[in-house]
C-alpha cells in the first residue's frame, strides 16, 4: 500500500501560520518539513479521512480571476461559492491593468503566497490563462471544460488552479465543472506519481536560475 506524501510545494499553497492536515503515516519529505517550520505550519496528523476532510474543509480559500468579458460568469460562480462555504479571494486588476495574462499571474500568485489553497480563473477560452499559469513554479493548472476532465485533473494531478471559459461555459456548466474539481480528492497511486514526475520536471529546469514575479511574495531579490 502506498503511503501518501507531503510535498514541499502543497505545503506552499498553506497560508503561512495555518495548519497543515495530513493522515496519521504520512511521509513528509525534508523540504516539506523545512518550509512548514519555517512558516509556522504545524503538521497535523489525522486518524482517518473523515476526521482530515472534517479539519480541511475549515479553511476554503479560493482566489478567483476573471477578464472583462467574463465578469457575469465569475460574478455567478462568486455567489455559488460563498453560499457553499467558500471565502472568496476576488482577484481584481486595476482599471488600466485588466487583461487575462496579468490576472492570470495574480491568482497564480495568491496560491504562491497562500491567500489561497485554490485558484480559479476565467477568460474567453481558458486555454491561454492554463499555459501562462503553468509556466509559474508551483502552479499545476487545468483547463476545465466539462465534468471529467475537472474530476480528472484533481484525481491524477492535484490541479491546484482551474481555467475556464467563459464563451464555451455557461453558468449551469460552470457550476457542474467547478463542484466536481473542489469535491474530488487528492491523488494516490499513479497520481502521486504524476506529481513526483511534474515537480522533478519543474525542479530540473529551474534550478539554473530564479524567476521573480511581480507581487510574488515567495520570492525576494
Amino acid at each position: 500500500m502506498n503511503r501518501p506524501v507531503l510535498t514541499e510545494s502543497e505545503v506552499r499553497q498553506l497560508k503561512p501560520g495555518s495548519p497543515c492536515y495530513v493522515l496519521k503515516g504520512t511521509l513528509v519529505t525534508a523540504l516539506a518539513r523545512d518550509l512548514a517550520s519555517s512558516r509556522q505550519n504545524a503538521i497535523i496528523e489525522c486518524e482517518d479521512e473523515s476526521e482530515l476532510e472534517g479539519l480541511k474543509s475549515i479553511d476554503r480559500r479560493v482566489a478567483l480571476g476573471a477578464d472583462h468579458g467574463s465578469r457575469s460568469l465569475k460574478n455567478g460562480l462568486s455567489a455559488f461559492l460563498g453560499e457553499n462555504g467558500y471565502f472568496v479571494d476576488c482577484v481584481s486588476g486595476d482599471e488600466e491593468i485588466c487583461d487575462s495574462p496579468e490576472l492570470t499571474t495574480r491568482v497564480a500568485n495568491a496560491l504562491r503566497c497562500g491567500r489561497a489553497l485554490r485558484g480559479i480563473m476565467i477568460d474567453d477560452m481558458g486555454l491561454g490563462a492554463c499555459v501562462l499559469a503553468n509556466k509559474i513554479p508551483g502552479i499545476r493548472a487545468a483547463h476545465g471544460y466539462d465534468r471529467l476532465s475537472a474530476r480528472n485533473s484533481r484525481e491524477y494531478l492535484d490541479a491546484n488552479l482551474l481555467t475556464l471559459g467563459a464563451q464555451v461555459l455557461s453558468l449551469e456548466q460552470t457550476i457542474l465543472v467547478v463542484s466536481t474539481w473542489l469535491n474530488t480528492s487528492i491523488p494516490s497511486g499513479r497520481g502521486l506519481c504524476w506529481i513526483r514526475k511534474i515537480e522533478s520536471t519543474e525542479q530540473r529546469f529551474s534550478k539554473d536560475y530564479v524567476v521573480a514575479l511581480a507581487g510574488d511574495c515567495s520570492c525576494a531579490l
